[in-house]
This record gives C-alpha cells, sequence and structure tokens, in this order.
C-alpha cells in the first residue's frame, strides 16, 4: 500500500496556514512608469531573516518569498508568523484574479516577495516593485538592451534579458538580478529595493566557451557573503558553452570572483529553473548531458560544491552515455532534499536518491525508481515531495525506505508545484491555466485561466495570495 503524503495542517507550529481574514481585494493595476519612485509604505523584509554570510537556507521567512522556491532549500512552502497562522482559516473559495500588472516584458523568473512588495524581472531588462495588494507599480528600473533572438545561434526567448528568478539578501538589504545585454553581455546589478536605485553592477561572465552561446535560467542564490549565478546553454544547445557557476561578493566590495566549469568539451548546462541547492553548507546543482559517450566528463550528474566553488562531490547515473547521447540529461530538475537525502531527477525519468553526505560518484545512488521525465523544481513538505512531468504533478513518498509514487494529477499541469496549507499550485504552460489540487489526493480543487505563460512558470505565494509571471507581466489570484 502506497503512503498517504505528510502535508502542513492549519496550525500555528507548522507555521503554513493561508488564506486568512487580512486578504484585501484590490483591482487591476495600472501600466508601468519609467521612473524610480520611493513609497513611504515600504516596510523592509519580515524579521528573523537570516544572513548569506552563514550561508544560511533562509527558509521559512514569515510572510516573505525571497528566493526561488522561498528559499535557499528550495522547499516551495508558503509560510506565517504564528499569529497570523493562529489568525488565518482555511478556505475552498474560487481562484480569482485580485489584479493583473502589465509590465513591459515577459517575466520568466518566480515574482518575489519581500517587504509587502512584489519584486519581478522582465525579458525587456526591467526590475519592477508592485503593491503587493493592488498590483500598483511602484518602481522600474530599466537596466539596459536586451540581446535580441536574431544575432544568437539559437534559443526560443526573444528578446533575452532578465531570466532567471532574481534573489533579495537580508544581510545586505539588496536585489540582485542578472541581466543579459546586446552583445550577449551578463552583468549582475545590486538594487535598493526600496527605490530601484542599482547600488552596483558587476560583469559575471561564465568562466569557459562562448558568452554569447550561454543562457543564464537558472535562479540565483545568494550564500556564504556571495552571489552564485549559474550558467547553462540556449534552447537548441548550439553553440559553444560549458555549465558553470560564478560566484561574486554579495556586498559588491571588490571584484573577485570564484568559478566552476562542469569537466566536459562542451553542454554540461546548469540550467535548472531552480539553481542551487544549499543545505549544510554545501552548493548542490545539477548537469545536464555533455559531449563524451565513452569517458565520463562529469556532464549529466549532480554535483557538490563547496563556498568557493570546489567540487567535493558528484553523482552521475550509471546511463550517463546513453543520457548524453540522447539529450537525457539530468540537469532538468534541480536538486531536492528530502528526507536528510539529496533526490535527482531528470528527463530519463529515473528518481535517484543520493546520501547528501556522499554522492556516490557514477551509479552511487541508495535507490532508484522509475517516475516520469521531470523538468524545474520539486516543493518538499516532510517526507513528500512533489514533481511535475509534462502530463501532470506527482506526490513521491521519500524514505529510507525508498521512493514511492503516491498519486498523478488528473491534469497536465507541468509547471513547477508550490504548496500552501493542503493545497498544491501548479501552472500548465505555455496556456497558462493556473491549478489548485489536493495535496492528499492530487484531486483539482480549482483551477483558473491566467493567460500565456512562459515555460517553466512556477507560481509564488504568499498568504492569502499566488503570484504568476506571464507573457506580459505579473498575476496575483486569491482563493
Amino acid at each position: 500500500m502506497k503512503r498517504r503524503p505528510r502535508t502542513f495542517r492549519t496550525s500555528a507550529v507548522a507555521g503554513a496556514c493561508w488564506l486568512g481574514a487580512a486578504v484585501l481585494a484590490a483591482t487591476a493595476a495600472c501600466a508601468s512608469s519609467g521612473e524610480k519612485s520611493a513609497d513611504p509604505a515600504y516596510s523592509g523584509p519580515a524579521s528573523g531573516s537570516s544572513s548569506s554570510t552563514a550561508g544560511a537556507a533562509q527558509d521559512g521567512v514569515p510572510g516573505e518569498w525571497i528566493t526561488y522556491n522561498g528559499g535557499n532549500g528550495r522547499q516551495g512552502v508558503v509560510t506565517t508568523s504564528p499569529a497570523t497562522a493562529a489568525a488565518a482559516t482555511s478556505s475552498a473559495a474560487k481562484p480569482a484574479i485580485a489584479w493583473r500588472a502589465r509590465l513591459d516584458g515577459a517575466v520568466y523568473g518566480q515574482p518575489l516577495l519581500v517587504g509587502g512588495r512584489i519584486l519581478a524581472a522582465t525579458e525587456n531588462d526591467s526590475v519592477y516593485a508592485l503593491d503587493a495588494a493592488s498590483g500598483r507599480v511602484l518602481w522600474r528600473t530599466h537596466v539596459g538592451t536586451p540581446q535580441a533572438l536574431s544575432a544568437l545561434p539559437c534559443g526560443d526567448i526573444d528578446p533575452l534579458g532578465i531570466t532567471s528568478t532574481m534573489a533579495y539578501d537580508p544581510a545586505t538589504g539588496s536585489l540582485f538580478a542578472l541581466a543579459e545585454t546586446d552583445g550577449g553581455h551578463h552583468t549582475l546589478y545590486a538594487f535598493d529595493p526600496a527605490t530601484g536605485a542599482v547600488r552596483w553592477q558587476h560583469g559575471v561572465e561564465p568562466p569557459s566557451g562562448t558568452p554569447k552561446d550561454n543562457q543564464q535560467r537558472a535562479a540565483l542564490t545568494v550564500a556564504f557573503g556571495r552571489v552564485y549565478v549559474p550558467f547553462g546553454g540556449l534552447a537548441g544547445d548550439c553553440g559553444d558553452y560549458i555549465g558553470s557557476v560564478v560566484g561574486t561578493p554579495a556586498d559588491g566590495q571588490g571584484t573577485a570572483q570564484v568559478h566552476y566549469s562542469v569537466p566536459t568539451t562542451r553542454e554540461g548546462g546548469i540550467w535548472g529553473p531552480g539553481g542551487l541547492l544549499n543545505v549544510g553548507g554545501t552548493l548542490y546543482a545539477a548537469a545536464g548531458n555533455g559531449a563524451s559517450m565513452t569517458t565520463f566528463d562529469g556532464s549529466d550528474s549532480v554535483i557538490a560544491l563547496s563556498p568557493d566553488l570546489t567540487r567535493t562531490d558528484y553523482f552521475a547515473p550509471s546511463t550517463w552515455a546513453q543520457d548524453n547521447a540522447n539529450d537525457q540529461d539530468l540537469g532538468s530538475l534541480s536538486p531536492v532534499s528530502v528526507s536528510g537525502r539529496i533526490l535527482a531527477l531528470g528527463k530519463h525519468g529515473t528518481a535517484y536518491l543520493l546520501a547528501a553526505d556522499r554522492l556516490g560518484g557514477v551509479g552511487g545512488q541508495l535507490t532508484q525508481t522509475q517516475v516520469c521525465p521531470a523538468f524545474g523544481s520539486g516543493a518538499v513538505v516532510g517526507s513528500t515531495v512533489y514533481v511535475a512531468c509534462q502530463d501532470g504533478v506527482r506526490a513521491l513518498d521519500v524514505t529510507s525506505e525508498g521512493i514511492s509514487i503516491v498519486w498523478k494529477s488528473p491534469v497536465a499541469a507541468n509547471g513547477s508545484p508550490t504548496v500552501a496549507g493542503t493545497s498544491v499550485w501548479t501552472v500548465r504552460y505555455p496556456a497558462g491555466t493556473l491549478y489548485r489540487l489536493d495535496a492528499d489526493t492530487g484531486a483539482v480543487t480549482g483551477q483558473l485561466a491566467l493567460g500565456t505563460v512562459p515555460h517553466f512558470a512556477s507560481p509564488s505565494l504568499g498568504v492569502g495570495r499566488v503570484y504568476v509571471g506571464t507573457m506580459d507581466g505579473v498575476v496575483a489570484v486569491t482563493g
């Protein structure tokens, strides 16, 4: 018998209660402004934020969503303060659009929620702050001209500007975004989230290959006093690129950078939207297929990295050569931390459970189970991991005993799921249907048409709201 997944319930202890009485009904947002202006209502981040210098996971910041899936542990679960959780009540209300903000380009990354503001970046190389209650534009900062697809060797985003999910750092109070600009240049920007002013900017180029042939899709990570920027390739795997990670000081003092490149002659992109996973002082990355089919080249693997980006361990499936030959890279889903272990699952469809402190090298998994080809990132509640495949979300029970499939959703929701209370939220891309699923059964409890959304679209969660990036901005949903 398959186990029932363990889900958060409405309690102050769980801290995941949702849809409280404080939810504000709001109307559609106004159009974007080209001016930067401070909003006196800005309250800053919630208390209890963790320090980047300590390399903390930054999970569980009440009411905040400061990086991809909420924190560097990439759990994808909304949390609230005990007081809010005690006052809030669960709701099965029909999902409805609270507001829609039309911005100057597509929003591929997850919107962030910091200090009562939604922070979103567009492929037009603009960063916005929106009022979380109404969607009103508080400021917009445009940093450059994005790269036109016509000047790239391949790809599927036009123009190519800010693609990855940004990250907010409680230690420095800065918001970070990586922009690609005309000429294939990659620049890291640190913004003041209150005003949109650029505090500093540094060029951050991949250490290997041709910069223009590299695409920066994986989420930024702030930890150990650095901002980590992963690189992969363009859609179509053309050109001269090698998967890599670059770390640069988060305080903007100095330009000394640390680097890691997958030891392959080509490809091995680190492109999963969830980016790096930070657990116990180790950064975990998942790399795509590489060039070799004869000698293992470090691609198609899960990689453990120290804060200075020295590789300390790795895992690769025994089928790595076949995966490389057939574009079945392990890096399509970012590594997942669950039950004290690492779960790896890629295009091949086999889920591998790894020991976090000893990944095991080639064929060194603890156990494996055929699940489905998965993309994006997973959400984790207890021993349950929710992942998205092309034909729908799966709930997996992951314990020391192994991996079992608990349920498959009856709808083909393929966007990375996130979890609020007893509900799993996921988006069908590119059509843009938002689904609410029962966390225990996978049954559809609500759905809503949002309009066209980007590849790998994934909801961000706040208390009482779901926020989704679309091809023309951000939409907020209640219910």
